[in-house]
């Protein structure tokens, strides 16, 4: 039975080849200072480089910590599911004062953000998570050895993301394979879930369907446009 809902999302999706010709004309909106994430690269400037996968609390932090000095108008996370999710919650922690307590107000009490939001933005060059247009983000914090993830309000969600298909060909068969999974597990997620919903078992249904077929296509011909495309859109 389909219940009362209300779906309300504000991203930005920009998807195809030339879809990064757009991020000049997206970045003017927001102002000119930019603090760009990302997990490695070459990227040099305004940085906060290395955000590992399951990001940590105290990277999370140091974040925080340099978009709160240099006042930047944007986050912009380059990479897949673990730099975005790192991305909000700098963009929900820089303007808070609780240090790392704030992991307890918002990551385990989940108590609503009353301070200041960064924008965050996107360019994702991993499949798997759906982070590009959520307001998910997963953190731990090894001091209490516990990884947790909070669903932010709509004003953490990426104001925009580029998702071009061609940034996933060299990722590696192991990590392109692991995305695939990571995608069909949260479709099987909802698919198991204890609501009797037909009709999204059915969108499911033919999601993971999708998602094999193209699978089956991409890990043999891994520059193979048609089957990337279907992926990530996935």
């Amino acid at each position: 039975m389909i219940i009362y809902f209300t779906y309300y999302n504000l991203t930005k999706i920009i998807f195809g080849r030339d879809s990064l010709n757009q991020l000049e004309n997206e970045l003017k909106i927001f102002g000119n200072k930019i603090l760009l994430t990302y997990g490695g690269g070459l990227i040099k400037k305004n940085e906060f480089p290395n955000v590992t996968a399951n990001p940590t609390l105290d990277k999370m932090l140091k974040g925080s910590k340099l978009a709160r000095n240099n006042e930047v108008d944007l986050i912009l996370a380059v990479g897949g599911g673990s730099v975005i999710d790192c991305a909000k919650g700098v963009s929900a922690t820089a303007y808070a004062d609780d240090g790392e307590e704030i992991f307890n107000r918002y990551w385990i009490r989940r108590e609503p953000i009353t301070n200041k939001v960064i924008p965050v933005a996107s360019i994702l060059t991993m499949v798997g998570t759906g982070s590009e247009m959520n307001g998910g983000s997963v953190i731990r914090d090894f001091k209490q050895m516990i990884k947790e993830v909070r669903k932010f309000p709509v004003e953490c969600f990426p104001k925009f993301s580029i998702l071009n298909p061609e940034f996933t060909f060299t990722v590696s068969k192991y990590q392109m394979v692991s995305g695939i999974f990571d995608i069909m597990s949260h479709l099987m997620e909802q698919y198991f879930s204890g609501n009797d919903d037909n009709t999204t078992d059915y969108l499911i249904e033919g999601l993971l369907k999708s998602v094999i077929h193209s699978a089956r296509i991409a890990i043999t011909d891994p520059t193979n446009y048609e089957a990337r495309s279907n992926i990530m859109y996935n």
